[in-house]
Protein backbone atom coordinates (compact mmCIF):
# COMPACT_ATOMS: atom_id res chain seq x y z
CA UNK A 1 0.00 0.00 0.00
CA UNK A 2 1.40 3.37 -1.01
CA UNK A 3 1.66 5.99 1.73
CA UNK A 4 0.88 9.55 0.62
CA UNK A 5 1.73 12.21 3.17
CA UNK A 6 0.26 15.67 2.61
CA UNK A 7 1.92 18.54 4.44
CA UNK A 8 -0.76 21.19 4.72
CA UNK A 9 -2.66 23.70 6.83
CA UNK A 10 -6.43 24.08 7.05
CA UNK A 11 -6.13 27.84 6.43
CA UNK A 12 -4.23 27.36 3.16
CA UNK A 13 -6.66 27.78 0.22
CA UNK A 14 -4.35 25.95 -2.19
CA UNK A 15 -4.29 22.96 0.16
CA UNK A 16 -8.04 22.55 -0.36
CA UNK A 17 -7.47 22.56 -4.12
CA UNK A 18 -4.53 20.19 -3.62
CA UNK A 19 -6.79 17.71 -1.84
CA UNK A 20 -9.26 17.73 -4.73
CA UNK A 21 -6.46 17.43 -7.30
CA UNK A 22 -5.04 14.47 -5.39
CA UNK A 23 -8.46 12.79 -5.47
CA UNK A 24 -8.60 13.34 -9.23
CA UNK A 25 -5.08 11.91 -9.60
CA UNK A 26 -6.00 8.83 -7.57
CA UNK A 27 -9.01 8.24 -9.81
CA UNK A 28 -6.72 8.48 -12.86
CA UNK A 29 -4.35 5.90 -11.38
CA UNK A 30 -7.20 3.54 -10.50
CA UNK A 31 -8.46 3.62 -14.08
CA UNK A 32 -5.19 1.95 -15.06
CA UNK A 33 -4.62 -0.03 -11.86
CA UNK A 34 -8.06 -0.93 -10.42
CA UNK A 35 -6.66 -2.57 -7.29
CA UNK A 36 -4.35 0.32 -6.42
CA UNK A 37 -4.50 1.12 -2.70
CA UNK A 38 -3.02 3.95 -0.71
CA UNK A 39 -3.02 5.52 2.73
CA UNK A 40 -3.24 9.30 3.09
CA UNK A 41 -1.64 10.94 6.11
CA UNK A 42 -2.10 14.65 6.80
CA UNK A 43 0.98 16.29 8.26
CA UNK A 44 0.93 19.65 10.08
CA UNK A 45 2.30 22.93 8.78
CA UNK A 46 1.70 26.38 10.22
CA UNK A 47 1.11 28.69 7.29
CA UNK A 48 1.13 31.65 9.69
CA UNK A 49 3.09 30.48 12.75
CA UNK A 50 2.84 33.89 14.42
CA UNK A 51 -0.97 33.82 14.59
CA UNK A 52 -2.17 34.74 18.11
CA UNK A 53 -3.95 31.91 19.97
CA UNK A 54 -7.28 33.75 19.72
CA UNK A 55 -6.72 34.68 16.09
CA UNK A 56 -6.94 38.15 14.57
CA UNK A 57 -9.00 39.94 11.90
CA UNK A 58 -8.51 38.17 8.57
CA UNK A 59 -8.75 40.82 5.86
CA UNK A 60 -6.57 43.46 7.59
CA UNK A 61 -3.86 40.83 8.02
CA UNK A 62 -3.96 39.94 4.31
CA UNK A 63 -3.94 43.58 3.23
CA UNK A 64 -0.89 44.17 5.39
CA UNK A 65 0.80 41.01 4.07
CA UNK A 66 0.16 41.63 0.36
CA UNK A 67 0.24 45.41 0.32
CA UNK A 68 -3.26 46.43 -0.73
CA UNK A 69 -6.91 45.38 -0.85
CA UNK A 70 -6.63 45.18 -4.65
CA UNK A 71 -3.81 42.64 -4.50
CA UNK A 72 -5.76 40.58 -1.99
CA UNK A 73 -8.82 40.55 -4.25
CA UNK A 74 -6.63 39.49 -7.19
CA UNK A 75 -5.34 36.60 -5.10
CA UNK A 76 -8.89 35.64 -4.12
CA UNK A 77 -9.93 35.69 -7.79
CA UNK A 78 -7.07 33.38 -8.82
CA UNK A 79 -7.92 30.91 -6.07
CA UNK A 80 -11.65 31.03 -6.89
CA UNK A 81 -10.95 30.31 -10.55
CA UNK A 82 -8.66 27.39 -9.72
CA UNK A 83 -11.13 25.98 -7.20
CA UNK A 84 -14.14 26.13 -9.49
CA UNK A 85 -12.74 23.38 -11.70
CA UNK A 86 -12.76 21.06 -8.69
CA UNK A 87 -16.17 21.95 -7.29
CA UNK A 88 -14.93 24.43 -4.67
CA UNK A 89 -16.79 27.71 -4.26
CA UNK A 90 -14.65 29.90 -2.04
CA UNK A 91 -16.43 32.38 0.24
CA UNK A 92 -13.53 34.47 1.50
CA UNK A 93 -15.97 37.19 2.48
CA UNK A 94 -17.29 34.92 5.26
CA UNK A 95 -13.90 34.57 6.98
CA UNK A 96 -13.71 36.89 9.97
CA UNK A 97 -10.59 35.65 11.74
CA UNK A 98 -7.12 34.52 10.80
CA UNK A 99 -7.16 31.34 12.86
CA UNK A 100 -4.45 29.76 14.94
CA UNK A 101 -4.48 26.14 13.69
CA UNK A 102 -2.67 24.27 16.45
CA UNK A 103 -5.92 22.82 17.83
CA UNK A 104 -7.12 21.85 14.35
CA UNK A 105 -3.83 20.03 13.71
CA UNK A 106 -4.09 18.33 17.08
CA UNK A 107 -7.61 17.20 16.19
CA UNK A 108 -6.33 15.75 12.91
CA UNK A 109 -3.48 14.01 14.74
CA UNK A 110 -5.95 12.50 17.20
CA UNK A 111 -8.35 11.41 14.46
CA UNK A 112 -5.61 9.80 12.38
CA UNK A 113 -4.58 7.70 15.36
CA UNK A 114 -8.05 6.15 15.00
CA UNK A 115 -8.00 5.75 11.20
CA UNK A 116 -8.44 7.69 7.98
CA UNK A 117 -9.19 11.40 8.50
CA UNK A 118 -9.92 12.49 4.91
CA UNK A 119 -13.54 13.33 5.76
CA UNK A 120 -12.41 15.45 8.70
CA UNK A 121 -9.86 17.45 6.70
CA UNK A 122 -12.46 18.00 3.96
CA UNK A 123 -14.90 19.34 6.55
CA UNK A 124 -12.22 21.58 8.07
CA UNK A 125 -11.43 23.07 4.67
CA UNK A 126 -15.14 23.65 4.06
CA UNK A 127 -15.45 25.28 7.49
CA UNK A 128 -12.63 27.69 6.74
CA UNK A 129 -13.27 28.56 3.12
CA UNK A 130 -16.97 27.98 2.45
CA UNK A 131 -18.81 28.38 5.75
CA UNK A 132 -16.80 31.04 7.54
CA UNK A 133 -16.54 28.92 10.68
CA UNK A 134 -13.77 29.61 13.20
CA UNK A 135 -11.41 26.65 12.82
CA UNK A 136 -9.32 27.85 15.76
CA UNK A 137 -12.27 27.71 18.17
CA UNK A 138 -12.54 24.51 20.26
CA UNK A 139 -16.36 24.49 20.30
CA UNK A 140 -16.42 24.80 16.51
CA UNK A 141 -13.90 21.98 16.18
CA UNK A 142 -16.01 19.75 18.46
CA UNK A 143 -19.04 20.45 16.26
CA UNK A 144 -17.10 19.64 13.10
CA UNK A 145 -15.66 16.45 14.57
CA UNK A 146 -19.09 15.32 15.76
CA UNK A 147 -20.49 15.81 12.25
CA UNK A 148 -17.71 13.49 11.04
CA UNK A 149 -18.75 10.76 13.46
CA UNK A 150 -16.41 11.34 16.41
CA UNK A 151 -17.61 11.43 20.01
CA UNK A 152 -18.28 15.00 21.13
CA UNK A 153 -17.30 14.51 24.78
CA UNK A 154 -14.09 12.74 23.86
CA UNK A 155 -13.11 15.45 21.39
CA UNK A 156 -13.99 18.25 23.83
CA UNK A 157 -11.89 16.69 26.59
CA UNK A 158 -8.97 16.20 24.23
CA UNK A 159 -9.04 19.77 22.92
CA UNK A 160 -9.38 21.18 26.45
CA UNK A 161 -6.04 19.58 27.28
CA UNK A 162 -2.61 20.15 25.75
CA UNK A 163 -2.23 16.54 24.70
CA UNK A 164 -0.09 16.02 21.60
CA UNK A 165 0.63 19.73 21.20
CA UNK A 166 4.37 19.11 21.44
CA UNK A 167 4.12 16.21 18.98
CA UNK A 168 2.30 18.39 16.45
CA UNK A 169 4.86 21.18 16.85
CA UNK A 170 7.69 18.66 16.44
CA UNK A 171 6.20 17.21 13.26
CA UNK A 172 5.70 20.69 11.87
CA UNK A 173 9.35 21.42 12.65
CA UNK A 174 10.39 18.19 10.91
CA UNK A 175 8.62 19.33 7.74
CA UNK A 176 10.58 22.57 7.76
CA UNK A 177 13.80 20.64 8.39
CA UNK A 178 13.06 18.73 5.18
CA UNK A 179 13.12 22.09 3.43
CA UNK A 180 9.37 22.34 3.01
CA UNK A 181 8.30 25.98 2.78
CA UNK A 182 5.39 25.71 0.35
CA UNK A 183 2.14 23.86 0.90
CA UNK A 184 0.59 21.58 -0.01
CA UNK A 185 3.60 19.30 -0.35
CA UNK A 186 3.03 15.64 -1.19
CA UNK A 187 5.49 12.99 0.02
CA UNK A 188 5.07 9.69 -1.80
CA UNK A 189 6.35 6.48 -0.19
CA UNK A 190 8.48 8.58 2.14
CA UNK A 191 10.80 9.53 -0.74
CA UNK A 192 9.36 11.37 -3.70
CA UNK A 193 8.33 14.96 -2.99
CA UNK A 194 5.91 16.97 -5.13
CA UNK A 195 5.60 20.60 -4.09
CA UNK A 196 2.45 22.63 -4.63
CA UNK A 197 -1.13 21.93 -5.70
CA UNK A 198 0.07 20.36 -8.92
CA UNK A 199 -2.00 19.29 -11.90
CA UNK A 200 -3.60 15.87 -11.31
CA UNK A 201 -1.64 14.39 -14.23
CA UNK A 202 1.65 15.29 -12.54
CA UNK A 203 0.45 13.85 -9.24
CA UNK A 204 -0.78 10.69 -10.98
CA UNK A 205 2.57 10.20 -12.72
CA UNK A 206 4.38 10.65 -9.41
CA UNK A 207 2.11 8.08 -7.80
CA UNK A 208 2.72 5.58 -10.59
CA UNK A 209 6.50 5.99 -10.20
CA UNK A 210 6.18 5.38 -6.46
CA UNK A 211 4.18 2.18 -6.65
Amino acid sequence: MLTIEIVSDVVCPWCFIGKRRLETALAMVRRDIPDFACQTIWRPFFLNPDTPPAGEPYLPFLVNKFGSREKVEELFDRVREAGRAYGIDYAFEKIALRANTLKAHRLLHWAQAKGNADALIERLFAAQFQRGEAVGDPETLVKIATECGYDAKEVAAYLASDRDADIVRQRESEARQLGITMIPTFILAGKQIIVGAEDPAILAEGIRRSI
